[in-house]
């Protein structure tokens, strides 16, 4: 391993978790003790660029102080009465993020077919997709008039929706797929990227097209604008929902609110969750129209969680953030120079890269070094970044990162492929 932790609090902290933790992730060998802005301080009071950003769930970087001060105000208030009862958090949040995603669609294509209208909040993002799985279902048999228990939803190979046992029965990623059946049925894997293969996959029962507009976990791969648009045109033309899956692809990270903005569509549902918590606590949503999401009744779907206050009071200040529009502004800015700086290496230890604002995926020359080798070279320079699918790595930033630090990011990335 060539970055390694010296020190003994350090080297002692690592030995601690892996003693006494499963193995269901492989970190990198940093302990973190402080943070602030886009960047970390392990315990031995080396300071790292944080170029993840937990997967853009810190899109307005570590410890936002308007983030802290909604989630220190709300502390002192209450924090949790589940969905038993209502709070006075709860209304104002839902109809926040709902006019947000509607405000998103602003001179969208006339593929429409309605607008945000409903929220129902949920904590993590693979809460979010099942509930968005079971709410389609639910439409299809009751709206759509789908026979009970033939629902088909159609994704894409190469996705990354979660790791539940329904979400992994549509994984075609063996790591997280292989040993854990038996599956749950009613799924179609088609190709990223072809419409052909969609349009020949969505038939009577198919209730849903599930899918990330911007594949994240698989190598940050960003389709045609005229993908979007075809699968937007197959689910109107086919009465199919279109549901989006703007997890780690929304709430600014690729230059506007949501990734489907670029491709000027909008979809029946947006599934949320990340960046909208804060990096503070786990929030996640479903947001869609009243004639999909109001199928639901009481009793059938719930989290003794979901939208609680505290994860409503940083939600409402998340979506406060984004509508001022200054974070979007950032990343369609900085990805511009992020983007420029990494096409300046291909051919020189780069083998690719692609993304969208300030995300990229970066392919490393494979003859050179694995995703994680380079990951663990980017350690020791002062850089977290985190490897997916051989030599390939993620680059992410907070949203709140500086031109001078996207320079600085690069340049030692730069001079890891090149071996100094």
């Amino acid at each position: 391993m060539t970055a390694t932790v010296d020190n003994h609090r350090g080297a002692e902290a690592i030995a601690e978790a892996e003693q006494w933790t499963a193995h269901n992730y492989h970190p990198l060998p940093v302990v973190i003790a402080d943070a602030e802005g886009a960047w970390v301080t392990d315990v031995d009071g080396k300071r790292y660029l944080d170029c993840l950003a937990a997967y853009s769930a810190l899109n307005f970087g570590h410890r936002h102080p308007l983030l802290v001060a909604a989630a220190r105000g709300q502390l002192d208030r209450v924090t949790l009465t589940s969905r038993a009862f209502l709070h006075d958090q709860f209304g104002p949040f839902c109809r926040e993020l709902a006019e947000l995603c509607a405000e998103s669609q602003s001179g969208a294509a006339g593929e429409a077919r309605g607008t945000a209208e409903m929220v129902l909040p949920m904590n993590t993002g693979a809460e979010a997709i099942e509930t968005a799985i079971k709410v389609a279902r639910a439409w299809g048999y009751r709206i759509k008039g789908v026979p009970d228990g033939q629902a088909t939803i159609v994704v894409a190979a190469g996705n990354f929706h979660g790791r539940t046992t329904t979400i992994v029965s549509f994984s075609t990623d063996p790591e997280a797929r292989a040993g854990f059946g038996p599956y749950t049925p009613g799924f179609r894997i088609v190709p990223y990227g072809d419409l052909e293969a969609m349009a020949e996959a969505i038939d009577d029962t198919t209730v849903a097209v599930l899918i990330e507009p911007i594949q994240g976990e698989a190598g940050v791969y960003v389709p045609p604008d005229e993908y979007l648009v075809g699968v937007r045109s197959l689910c109107t033309t086919h009465n199919v929902l279109f549901v989006a899956d703007e997890i780690q692809s929304g709430l600014g990270r690729t230059g506007d609110t949501f990734a489907v903005q670029h491709a000027g569509v909008v979809p029946d549902l947006y599934v949320l969750g990340k960046a909208l918590g804060g990096g503070i606590v786990p929030v996640s949503a479903v947001v869609g129209r009243r004639d999909v999401l109001g199928v639901l009744r009481p009793g059938e779907h719930g989290s003794t969680f979901g939208g609680n206050p505290m994860a409503c009071a940083v939600g409402r200040a998340v979506v406060g953030l984004l509508r001022t529009g200054e974070y979007q502004e950032r990343a369609k800015r900085l990805g511009a120079v992020l983007h420029e700086r990494l096409g300046s290496l291909v051919g020189h230890g780069i083998v690719a890269v692609r993304g969208r604002g300030l995300w990229a995926g970066v392919d490393i020359d494979p003859t050179l070094m694995t995703g994680r080798q380079a990951t663990e070279r980017l350690l020791a320079r002062g850089v977290l970044a985190k490897d997916t699918h051989g030599s390939t790595i993620r680059l992410a930033p907070p949203l709140v990162i500086t031109s001078d630090e996207v320079h600085w990011a690069v340049d030692q990335l730069s001079e890891v492929v090149a071996g100094d």
